[in-house]
Parts: C-alpha cells; sequence; structure tokens
C-alpha cells in the first residue's frame, strides 16, 4: 500500500513510537523457533548490524539479533559472513551488511577523504612498503589475521591506539576495499583480497553516487518508520548537507511523504512504500507485544537525541566515562517493554560459573510498577540469562529499592 500525498498526514506520539519499533523488528517476538535464515531476514530488515567488541554479556551483534529472534544459533552470524551471504564494511559505524550491498558502499572505499579516522592517506604514504608487504602476503600465504603477523615495534598491544602497523595496515587495505574479512576466527577478523572475497565484483556495475545516497536515505526511511532528516543521515552516517539533497530528492519523487507527529520539533517522513504500515499505527493496530533487553548499538536506541524524542529516554553508554562519574554502570542495556524503554540494566555474564549478575536495575521515573510489568520484564532478563548459558541469575540492586523482591520472584518464575 502505497501512500497518498497530502499535506496533513499526521501521526499521534504513540503510533510514531510504534511504528518504528515495529519497523526495526522489535513489535513482537517470533513464533517458532529461530533459523539461520532469519539472522539474515534481521539484518536485512535493519540494512545493518553494527560490531563491537565489548562482552560483558553477548557482544553486540549477538545480543541485537537475539532481541528480535529470541534463543538462537550465534555461530550462524559467523557462518554467513564465512559462505559470503554478509560482508563487513564502514556503515553506522564497523557493520554487518548483506553481500547485497557491497555497491552501495563502494563509493566510500574509492574515495575515503571522508572517512576520518578510519583511514589516512599520510599514514600510508608514510607506510607504503609496509602496505605492500602485508598485500603480498595476503596474496602469497591466503586469508590471515592480524596475529598472523609477527609483531616487530616492542611495544605491547592494546586498543586501537596502540595497533602494530601490519593492523593498521590492513585496516587501511579494508577501508580502502582493497582487502575484505572473509571470516571471523573466534571474533577476530580474517582478511583476504578481495577478488578472492568477491570475485564477481566489476566496478564496472557501481551507480552513480548520488543514486546510492537515495538509496541508503530511503534504506533509512523504511527501517526507522518514521523519522526526521538528522536521523536519516546518522543512520548510514552520511555527511548531513549530501544526506539533506538525497532527502530533497526523494520528497520531490514522492517517496518520502512528510508527517507531522504531535510534540516533536521538526517534521519527519515516512517512505511511501510503508504506508500500511502508517495506516496501522494511525488506527492503533501495531500490536506492540515483545518485551527484550537492547544492546546499547541497536539501531533503535544508538541515537541519543532520537531515543529522548521517541521514548523520552535519556541514554548514553557509560563504558567510555571514568567509573566515578557513572550514572548507571559500565555496560547499561536498555529494556524494551511493549514498544516503551521502560527500564536500565547493568549486568554481566559470568560464563565460568554459569551466574548472571544483574549489578543493577532502575526503573524509568514515568513507569508504574505492576503485575504484568515484572512479569514481562523478569521473564526477558530469564531468556537472556538462559541464551549465555548462564541460568543463575543473581539481582543485587533495584531502583527504586522497594521494587527488589518483585523482580527478584518476576525472574525465578521466568527460569522455572
Amino acid at each position: 500500500m502505497a501512500m497518498a500525498r497530502q499535506e496533513s498526514l499526521r501521526l499521534t506520539a504513540a503510533a510514531a513510537r510504534s511504528m518504528m519499533v515495529s519497523s526495526l523488528g522489535l513489535d513482537r517476538p517470533l513464533r517458532r523457533r529461530a533459523r539461520k535464515e532469519d539472522v539474515l531476514a534481521a539484518i536485512r530488515r535493519m540494512n545493518v548490524l553494527q560490531i563491537d567488541t565489548i562482552h560483558v554479556v553477548a557482544r553486540s551483534p549477538y545480543l541485537v539479533l537475539w532481541s528480535r529472534l529470541g534463543e538462537y544459533q550465534p555461530a550462524w552470524l559467523d557462518e554467513l559472513l564465512g559462505e559470503g551471504r554478509l560482508y563487513e564494511y564502514w556503515a553506522h559505524e564497523a557493520s554487518f551488511l548483506p553481500i547485497e550491498d557491497f555497491a552501495l558502499y563502494r563509493h566510500r572505499m574509492l574515495d575515503p577523504d571522508g572517512m576520518g579516522w578510519k583511514y589516512s592517506h599520510d599514514w600510508k604514504q608514510a607506510h607504503h612498503e609496509l602496505v605492500e608487504h602485508v598485500r603480498d602476503e595476503l596474496l602469497r600465504r591466503g586469508p590471515l589475521r592480524s596475529a598472523d603477523f609477527e609483531r616487530r615495534d616492542g611495544r605491547k598491544g592494546g586498543g586501537w591506539w596502540s595497533w602494530k602497523p601490519e593492523k593498521r595496515a590492513l585496516e587501511t587495505l579494508f577501508t580502502l576495499g582493497e582487502i575484505m574479512v572473509a571470516r571471523r576466527d573466534r571474533f577476530q577478523r580474517v582478511y583476504d583480497l578481495r577478488e578472492r572475497v568477491l570475485p564477481s565484483w566489476d566496478d564496472a556495475q557501481l551507480p552513480p553516487l548520488a543514486d546510492t545516497e537515495r538509496t541508503l536515505i530511503g534504506r533509512a526511511a523504511i527501517a526507522l518508520g518514521v523519522a526526521t532528516p538528522r536521523w536519516l543521515a546518522d543512520y548510514f552516517r552520511m555527511p548531513r548537507r549530501r544526506a539533506a539533497a538525497a532527502v530533497k530528492a526523494l520528497i520531490a519523487d514522492g517517496t518520502l511523504c512528510e508527517v507531522r507527529v504531535d510534540g516533536w520539533p521538526e517534521p519527519a517522513y515516512v517512505h511511501a512504500s510503508n504506508g500500511a504500515r502508517f495506516a496501522a499505527a494511525n488506527d492503533g493496530a501495531i500490536a506492540t507485544t515483545l518485551t527484550t533487553v537492547l544492546s546499547p548499538f541497536d539501531p533503535l536506541v544508538w541515537e541519543r537525541a532520537r531515543a529522548r524524542t521517541v521514548f523520552d529516554f535519556d541514554y548514553a553508554l557509560e563504558c567510555y566515562t571514568p567509573a566515578a562519574k557513572r550514572r548507571y554502570g559500565y555496560f547499561v542495556l536498555p529494556v524494551l517493554r511493549r514498544g516503551r524503554l521502560v527500564a536500565r540494566l547493568d549486568a554481566k555474564a559470568h560464563r565460568s560459573t554459569g551466574s548472571f549478575e544483574v549489578k543493577g536495575f532502575w526503573l524509568e521515573d514515568a513507569v508504574r510498577p505492576s503485575a504484568s510489568l515484572w512479569r514481562d520484564v523478569g521473564g526477558a532478563i530469564a531468556r537472556l540469562a538462559a541464551w549465555h548459558e548462564t541460568p543463575a541469575v543473581v539481582v543485587r540492586k533495584v531502583m527504586p529499592r522497594a521494587h527488589l523482591r518483585a523482580l527478584r520472584r518476576a525472574v525465578d518464575e521466568g527460569a522455572s
């Protein structure tokens, strides 16, 4: 159902929230056990699965999928990459992407000046011989990890700021699209030459940049359901000026329809193909029944201003904040209940002991506690712990404190 072009399309704030939750695949649980194809379908629905390596609980991409699929096998994601049905590149940030979308990011590879810290032309020129050596080693030896190159600079490993030169050379070639991630080995990237990973690609297939950017903005609009121009630009980290031009073109040809959302400070847009979901949201017919725990890098919450506007949820990841200045905790996870963000969960999976520690749980001030809320939230925590193979849940802190016993009881019931 396409949307008719009108000047007075409107949504209530609640309808816009339901539309976004539904568009991103977080409205209801699967009615059957997840399959490998569901992993690929979820990524295609979001268009992008952001990668992060922190694993206090599951690493982010696996958690984003669990939030939508429930119990599934994390190895399926690795297999899809190894089978060439996914690839990795810079989208929102480092991300898993459907292989059929390779053309959408090829312009970034061929013109890396806008890639920020991810690519340095000066560094590549200064280390030209090293870069060529790394490329030659891949040609000669086949797929390699960074660990397969001996560190010779005398420094110890650490974060990206202390990468060994060979690792930086690999990442430079990766950003330029000259090599790709062929697979992952215990979450470490295994690199190979692009022509071996994707032999079918020919740059003659590359569409014009303006067409690509309109496609990306359209994809962002479909994924988010309803979004402002700023949110559309952020989804794939497009330069705002070029994103604005793409938005303008899509408005002109009727692909994007302007919508006024009650309480939002600026106009938003809905993709014309999302007419059925728009109508359902307007009629209150989207059933948001899923309760789940989200990764900080879930597209529903990764933009702080959007989370505030849509959900009245002021959320910031605090793992890079000094411990003394943290308000909640190192790796706090939003809790989504039936289309609303109702709480924050600071958790840690102790895999060696099989225990899942709820270090802290904070109910949002505007949320009214009830037996059904605790049942939903407790069940989600219990399911998350079981999926981690850490089924013994220990709840240490709940705010407000009066609800500690209610959450403990709900988790126990959810686990039984």
